[in-house]
């Protein structure tokens, strides 16, 4: 009889050792996960801020300003412009 109390006394400890260390794990795991999220937000924040920066470096009349000063370039003359019509 003292046997069986032992090893049933011996079966809760462990028992309670596994809830404990799951429980741990668990929470620690919970941990990392909104860590995880808050870092996903951060870079959701970082990404729309590039695509407003992309935005505005390329927009047209930037774009056209910038060839204009800093690369000195102009529009053709009418007479330099040649169209060319798509084979059917």
């Amino acid at each position: 009889m003292i046997r069986l109390d032992a090893f049933i006394i011996a079966l809760v400890v462990a028992s309670a050792l596994g809830v404990v260390a799951a429980q741990h794990q668990a929470r620690k795991l919970f941990s990392e996960l909104e860590r995880e999220q808050a870092r996903a937000r951060g870079l959701e924040v970082e990404w729309g801020q590039l695509q407003l920066e992309q935005s505005t470096w390329a927009a047209h009349g930037r774009v056209e300003r910038m060839a204009h000063e800093v690369l000195g370039l102009r529009p053709p003359a009418s007479g330099q412009v040649i169209v060319v019509e798509p084979r059917r």
